[in-house]
């Protein structure tokens, strides 16, 4: 089950990329993420009211606020940096580049945010991806004409903003249901981008058939696939191994261009996929051991693995002090601290 979630969320979290694309020639980069978020947030309140209440008992106003700020970090700060980079020229191969190398920052934050041990062939496979990554996109970004340098801070300014999310949301005390943490997170960028482009006369889309299109695409692979597996995978698998499988996100995107858009996809670009899929395996690999622990010390069996630094698997571990997840150790917690009033 983990590995079918894992490809699923690797080929929805790429379908941004593409829709980014596809949208960036009919409107303004604030008119389409208003036009996807809107909606959909219209539509995940309701269901909320209708159908999801129960999940919502018991949040507190910090709870909520937590969710409000991981929301605008992961889907505000983080889509706004990739649809304008595209839109000011950077291609979307290396705008999935600079987002690729979020695993190598994820990794070396774990050590002083989350107090959680990376072993040294985590840090293989990581090195791995990267430089699969740098394979695949080093041709196009070289080949890039009239694209200012600063443009390039853009996405990686995004990328960073998905890192201070992602542990912002390990480090919570209480777990949200992920449907309440949806709904919560396209409201708040649905107020975020309807400011925006209001403020900027962007909020009228535009009348052809290829917007609404995009935006169509963007909901549903991009918003309910790639995002809602996101946070699926992360508290299943964990912060480290869910970046992990960021490494993958350049080559496959590489590949869909080409299918989608006629984007040259040479042996380079094989090359770099290659290399990208082996670090996934090493860093994975690295994970399948920990789970045989003879200790007994992981505390993520029943799902066939541990988690790093996720809540719901540090809540599960039934009072283990020291618990190998993944390969990452975590530092002693007090039951206070695991078990939260």
């Amino acid at each position: 089950m983990n590995v079918l979630l894992s490809v699923a969320f690797v080929i929805c979290w790429s379908s941004g990329f593409i829709g980014a694309k596809l949208g960036a020639g009919s409107a303004d980069a604030v008119t389409i993420l208003m036009w996807r978020f809107l909606p959909l947030a219209l539509v995940l309140a309701a269901f909320a009211v209708v159908r999801a209440r129960a999940a919502w008992r018991g949040l507190t106003a910090r709870d909520l606020l937590r969710q409000c700020v991981i929301g605008a970090l992961s889907q505000s700060g983080y889509l706004l940096t990739v649809y304008y980079a595209i839109q000011l020229g950077v291609s979307s191969g290396t705008t999935a580049l600079i987002d690729g190398t979020q695993p190598l920052v994820a990794g070396a934050l774990a050590g002083p945010l989350l107090r959680q041990y990376v072993s040294g062939r985590q840090w293989l496979g990581l090195c791995l991806g990267v430089a699969g990554v740098l394979v695949v996109t080093s041709a196009d970004a070289a080949a890039a004409r009239g694209v200012p340098l600063w443009a390039y801070a853009v996405p990686f300014l995004g990328m960073l903003s998905l890192v201070a999310a992602t542990f912002l949301e390990s480090r919570a005390r209480r777990t949200v249901a992920p449907s309440v943490a949806m709904t919560i997170h396209c409201g708040t960028s649905a107020v975020v981008f309807t400011v925006l482009a209001a403020a900027s006369g962007a909020a009228v889309p535009p009348a052809e058939t290829s917007f609404w299109m995009a935006v169509g695409w963007l909901v549903l692979l991009a918003t309910f696939g790639g995002y809602g597996l996101y946070w699926l995978v992360l508290r299943r698998s964990g912060v480290l191994r869910v970046n992990t499988l960021m490494f993958l996100m350049a080559p496959v995107t590489a590949v869909w261009g080409a299918v989608m858009f006629g984007e040259p996809f040479g042996p380079q670009t094989a090359a770099g996929l290659a290399v990208a899929l082996i670090a996934v395996a090493v860093v994975r690999g690295r994970a399948g051991e920990s789970a045989a622990d003879p200790a007994g010390e992981s505390a993520g069996g029943a799902t066939g693995g541990g988690n790093s630094g996720d809540v719901s698997a540090r809540r599960a571990d039934n009072g283990t002090r020291g618990v190998t997840v993944g390969s990452v150790r975590d530092a002693p917690e007090s039951p206070d601290e695991r078990y939260p009033r």
